[in-house]
């Protein structure tokens, strides 16, 4: 298991599972439909596999991944993103966003709504009113005690 922050906050507890480098691009490829050993080589160029290997059991030991064999001389394995895994996506498009347009003198790419074409970009929406909402409008609320741990 990597490093802990050991701090009661969301964003530190996502990066205690996702925070080690290659993680997220893993979760990437994933989500672009990769699922093999060797098709996460050639995507991430230069990570080594001993660290491939190590990053996939930890996204499976936190229920983000699950293996299943296809092969077993030499055993071969698929992974695929559960329900709490395709759940990144969010995580992952909202990075995407930011990158293409922070990182690149032009942006990199644009996200599409398959339906129509239009580009679309990352909202909040209140489930309540369903209204669309400025990030500026938003704030994290803490909720107390969670398991022992004090806010």
């Amino acid at each position: 298991m990597p490093r802990s922050y050991d701090q009661f906050c969301p964003v530190a507890r996502t990066l205690d599972i996702l925070g080690d480098r290659w993680t997220l691009l893993i979760v990437r490829d994933l989500l672009l439909g990769k699922s093999r050993f060797a098709e996460f080589e050639e995507s991430l160029e230069g990570i080594p596999t001993n660290v491939l290997s190590e990053r996939l059991k930890v996204l499976e030991a936190q229920g983000i991944v699950e293996r299943s064999f296809y092969s077993d001389h030499p055993p071969r394995a698929e992974y695929r993103l559960t329900r709490k895994g395709k759940d990144l996506h969010w995580i992952v498009d909202a990075l995407a966003f930011w990158g293409s347009r922070y990182t690149f003198d032009e942006p990199a790419f644009r996200q599409i709504h398959a339906d129509c074409g239009h580009q679309v970009s990352p909202a909040w929406i209140c489930t309540g009113c369903g209204e669309t909402v400025r990030p500026s409008s938003v704030r994290l609320e803490i909720l107390g005690e969670v398991q022992g741990e004090k806010s």
